[in-house]
């Protein structure tokens, strides 16, 4: 839970909500599939929103933490690793969520054949 709110609440709470989505669908697709495949169109535009998002996070948090920066005297090397370590989070949780839905939509794809 403390890594949610590292990583900035707005934007992993964001991400958490679309993965748990994706997952939602992926289930309900394998136990009764679309035969229109809207189902496969809404994951794939889910997961590349959840990527998307976690980078913007990323680019908001950063331009943040470089203001910051630039206003202080002296940074300590800890502070900045630190800081630059809960940028990422946001990202990686984008890129997970992407992955997991990829996965799915590629078993989804697989299951159809």
């Amino acid at each position: 839970m403390n890594l949610l709110n590292d990583g900035g609440p707005l934007f992993m709470y964001t991400i958490l909500a679309v993965l748990i989505t994706c997952v939602a669908l992926i289930i309900k697709e394998f136990l009764k599939p679309d035969e229109k495949g809207k189902v496969l169109e809404l994951l794939k535009s889910l997961s590349l929103f959840a990527l998307i998002f976690g980078f913007l996070g990323q680019m908001i948090g950063l331009i943040g933490a470089f203001d910051a920066i630039s206003l202080a005297t002296s940074v300590s090397h800890g502070v900045l690793a630190a800081g630059l370590k809960i940028g990422l989070l946001s990202p990686t949780f984008g890129a997970f969520t992407f992955l997991i839905a990829r996965l799915g939509i590629i078993a989804l794809i697989l299951q159809k054949k």
